[in-house]
């Protein structure tokens, strides 16, 4: 399945309070609708300029580098939203009470090697001391099926909130087969939340439908796969271009 020659969405982007005159029309995330479990971050400006930054193959690696580093921040600050807090009342340097939250229960982190593990500083600095494990799926570019090579994971990650990290979501078998690895070692599927900059409408609805209790929250559903299984317009290999090139 393709959907490499659908007319990706459009519209202005600009600070609301301006008129249409004044902003630019831009590419933009397509919606998916009755996908429930699946959150893209707002199309903002900002968001939408860093996303040309990467996606432009003339961009070099150290600019490729630190534009991906400014949404992978935004996608794991938004990823927190989403863990469970429970109240917690503190009192302030001047005496006075302040109800307010605190998350319930501990977290850490898993990324999909190779690509995943750029996500890793970012998931850290919002994070502190937070423990990282990794899983390592490679995908057959014959029958672009994925298999299993290796996996190092905390000994009590049934009892964490996992945030599962990789950039890219194409078909969606590698996902797809590290949430199977996770519910293997006893973690919950409602307690897996995928953290992904790109995605294609066909892989993110096929992970939504199998497993429909893990939450994703992405920056940008694109248009579509071409004949290779790659994304399309998409930005080239992420961890190519993150590490080596």
């Amino acid at each position: 399945m393709t959907g490499g020659s659908e007319t990706p969405p459009s519209q202005c982007v600009g600070p609301e309070y301006r008129p249409a005159t004044q902003k630019p029309t831009a590419t933009v995330s397509k919606p998916l609708d009755q996908v429930p479990n699946i959150h893209i971050l707002p199309q903002t400006p900002q968001l939408i300029a860093l996303l040309t930054m990467i996606r432009d193959k003339n961009t070099g690696r150290a600019d490729f580098i630190f534009y991906s580093n400014r949404i992978i921040r935004l996608l794991v600050e938004e990823g927190l939203n989403h863990l469970p807090v429970v109240g917690h009342e503190i009192t302030t340097p001047v005496g006075r009470t302040y109800a307010g939250v605190k998350f319930e229960g501990k977290i850490c982190g898993v990324s999909i090697m190779r690509a995943g593990e750029s996500m890793e500083q970012g998931l850290r600095d919002c994070c502190r001391s937070v423990r990282i494990g990794k899983i390592l799926i490679q995908r057959d570019e014959e029958t672009s099926k994925p298999k299993l090579f290796y996996d190092k994971l905390p000994e009590d990650i049934a009892d964490r909130w996992v945030l599962l990290l990789d950039p890219m979501l194409a078909t969606g078998g590698s996902a797809l087969m590290a949430v199977e690895v996770l519910k293997s070692r006893g973690v919950p599927e409602e307690h897996i939340l995928f953290l992904n900059l790109i995605a294609s409408p066909e892989g993110a609805k096929r992970f939504a439908e199998q497993v429909p209790k893990v939450r994703v929250v992405t920056a940008f559903v694109d248009q579509g796969l071409d004949e290779k299984n790659y994304i399309v317009p998409g930005l080239g290999d992420f961890g190519d271009r993150f590490y080596t090139l």
